[in-house]
């Protein structure tokens, strides 16, 4: 059967530019599966999706006008509930039969086949392939129901579509947005399909404003970018529009010249894209005294407020010049500048009215304020909280700089959330730490202070920098620890895909730090100096919140690792000690990984794991001693001389902090363990004798675990 390219368009009313590209492909890559699941469509079929903001289309590649007819086979019952003794159709079958269209003169061509524990019967038929129609109508289906829209809205039809029960103004349609145009065609011929209250066609609506003729006709499926940019103005690729804006930008920015750049921003790009049909960037300038207001803010009001790009000399630092994407491309674009040269002249003074008024307050002056603003109903005010991070801050601080970092973290610990009583943050909260560092500095704060207060959040997401100086460390690390204490400690833990207070990425901000800056500080007693900074807000018992956090965080930090490439094998073997110190994990990873690669491993990451397991089946707790003189067999008195030379040198290795060789030296003990397992009995009759020997051997596995669970690298 002939097979063609299908088109299909639903053209609605302005979609929500957010989600527009996740319609686009949702609607496409739908359409196309439930094509394919039909056998209209083969399973190498291209798929095009197309989304403006006032269309989602699709374009299917090699679908058949009607499906190949398939065989079925049923099955029916076994042979012995649908035969009887004398080998005649019982009722139960017939019964059967007559469900499917058939009577007994089935039977003789059912089919036998075993069928687990008995032999059962089949009815074997051919189902006609499904019609283009048919099947595209359930496609469209499936396709509308599985969109996923961030919010139905409800309108009433006008006019009778088909709709059974129509009654014009009072039957309503739930939709993302109204729609007002259907299109269904597989090559040249329209296919009759119907959705949202619609019929389709082969006509459409281009550009607002700028369409040739209206409506737009669609040849066929091929035709159809071609012809909604010719007749129509509009540039129907979501990627195709999105890489248009990119060179304009582009080119614009050039034409500034001064080595201007366009901020980088895909969201931003994403977002304007799904704004306009057909792209036009234009220059716009606002007044340079504005300027002297934080980039930040401006950039900010920019592009949150009124979606333009600004632009960035050479240096990185903001010019008075910024882009817009008009939608229209008249031949003088000088009103278009000004209206959006005149609009963003508001949003900018604004900026700067807040950041004057802001200024007239110290931080220190807000510090008694913060008490004032709640921060969890069961944790307090973020006063509180304030201090609580202090605590912690100051702790960290001292462990790892002594008094000056202790003083200065403690500092900057109380100023950080100082800014959220700000106007410039409440009108922009995702200012918040930037526009504390600005006025730390404006207070004749230092600037070791001031990174710190603007720093603190860090790292806000995957990827992100960590802070630049110490006291930004400090003061980050321990309002994470804060927050992350705090909600296990009552109980508020992240469950499925929910994490309101986004406790993962305070985890994995908490894992960064302390790996990454290679902080000398241990996990547990960390956690347990953050637990008691809330004194009475959280029960007295400690134990079991701050096990769960440090699971946690062993968790996430599992997953990090295997993200950058770590095998479960190996993350697993490192992780299994639960190494106290984060910033030696790599160290630790590395050595796992190169001791994998030696060719003694696997003999003694299998040793490790038997050792493991005779130790444990042992009665009571083994003592790692060893009485020379009991050693009786050679193989065990070749284990114990090789130990008293390789232990030592490994474990002086390990306190050096060379992992790598500390574990690369264990080598040389393969061939002595090897001969001890071959030729002495641990648990010998003499329960002097045995527990020598385990005491050997728990000698050995503590030597051999005290990089990693080398067992764990056992297959």
């Amino acid at each position: 059967m002939t097979a063609q390219n299908l088109l299909v368009e639903l053209f609605v009313e302005e979609l929500p530019p957010k989600a527009l590209k996740k319609l686009g492909d949702a609607f496409a890559t739908v359409l196309a599966d439930q094509l394919k699941a039909q056998g209209l469509a083969p399973a190498e079929t291209v798929v095009t999706a197309f989304a403006s903001p006032r269309r989602l289309a699709a374009h299917v590649t090699g679908v058949l006008a009607r499906a190949d007819d398939k065989a079925v086979s049923q099955k029916l019952m076994p042979v012995s509930v649908g035969l009887d003794a004398s080998g005649q159709p019982t009722p139960a079958l017939l019964k059967r039969l007559a469900a499917l269209g058939a009577d007994a003169s089935a039977v003789a061509g059912l089919k036998r086949a075993p069928d687990g524990k008995a032999e059962a019967l089949f009815y074997e038929s051919v189902a006609p392939g499904a019609a283009l129609a048919a099947g595209l109508q359930k496609a469209l289906d499936e396709a509308l129901a599985k969109l996923p829209i961030p919010k139905v809205m409800s309108y009433q039809l006008e006019t009778d579509c088909g709709i059974e029960n129509f009654l014009p103004g009072w039957t309503s349609v739930n939709f993302v947005r109204p729609a007002h145009g259907l299109v269904a065609l597989h090559g040249s011929t329209v296919v009759p399909v119907k959705a949202l209250g619609l019929t389709s066609g082969n006509s459409t609506q281009g550009h607002r404003f700028e369409a040739a003729v209206s409506p737009v006709v669609l040849k066929d499926a091929d035709s159809y970018a071609v012809t909604l940019l010719g007749d129509g103005a509009v540039i129907a690729s979501f990627t195709e529009r999105k890489a248009e804006i990119a060179r304009q930008l582009a080119a614009a920015a050039a034409k500034v010249g001064g080595g201007c750049k366009p901020i980088e921003d895909d969201a931003l790009l994403d977002e304007v894209t799904a704004l306009v049909e057909r792209p036009n960037v234009l220059i716009c300038a606002f007044e340079a005294q504005f300027l002297g207001v934080p980039q930040e803010c401006l950039i900010l009001t920019m592009k949150a407020n009124q979606k333009y790009f600004p632009l960035l000399d050479a240096q990185g630092k903001l010019t008075n010049q910024f882009l817009v994407v008009s939608n229209i491309s008249p031949s003088d674009a000088s009103a278009v500048i000004g209206g959006n040269e005149r609009v963003v002249r508001p949003r900018l003074a604004d900026a700067k009215f807040f950041f004057d008024q802001d200024r007239k307050k110290t931080l220190a002056s807000r510090v008694e304020g913060l008490g004032k603003v709640i921060y969890h109903n069961k944790l307090g005010t973020q006063g509180e909280r304030t201090e609580r991070v202090r605590v912690i801050a100051r702790a960290i601080g001292q462990q790892l700089g002594g008094d000056v970092l202790a003083t200065s973290a403690d500092t900057a610990a109380q100023l950080a959330k100082t800014d959220l009583l700000t106007d410039m943050v409440g009108e922009f909260p995702e200012l918040q730490g930037i526009m504390g560092g600005y006025y730390a500095r404006h207070d004749g704060l230092s600037e070791d202070i001031a990174f710190a207060i603007e720093d603190h959040y860090k790292p806000r997401f995957a990827g992100d920098e960590l802070p630049r100086n110490m006291t930004g460390v400090v003061v980050a690390l321990a309002d994470k620890l804060e927050t992350l204490v705090g909600m296990f400690g009552i109980g508020n833990l992240p469950t499925g895909d929910k994490d309101p207070f986004a406790l993962r990425r305070h985890a994995l901000g908490v894992i960064r730090m302390l790996l990454e800056k290679d902080l000398r500080v241990d996990l547990k007693p960390l956690l347990e100096k953050a637990y008691d900074a809330f004194g009475d807000k959280l029960p007295a018992v400690r134990a079991e919140p701050v096990e769960a956090l440090t699971s946690f965080i062993y968790d996430r930090l599992a997953g990090s690792l295997r993200e950058q490439g770590g095998t479960a094998q190996e993350v697993d073997a490192v992780l299994a000690l639960k190494p106290q110190r984060l910033g030696d994990v790599p160290k630790r990873l590395a050595a796992v990984r190169a001791f994998a690669a030696l060719p003694e491993a696997p003999a003694l990451a299998a040793a490790n794991k038997r050792i493991g397991n005779i130790l444990k089946k042992s009665e009571g707790e083994v003592a790692a001693t060893v009485n020379e003189s009991a050693l009786i067999e050679q193989a065990e008195k070749d284990l114990f001389a090789a130990m008293q030379t390789t232990v030592p040198a490994a474990n002086a290795k390990f306190d050096a902090g060379d992992y790598t060789a500390s574990l690369q030296s264990l080598a040389a003990l393969r061939a002595p363990v090897d001969a001890f397992f071959d030729g002495v009995m641990v648990n010998a009759d003499d329960p002097a004798l045995k527990a020598n020997r385990l005491g050997l051997l728990k000698q050995l596995h503590d030597a051999m675990n005290r990089v990693a669970d080398l067992s764990r690298l056992a297959t």
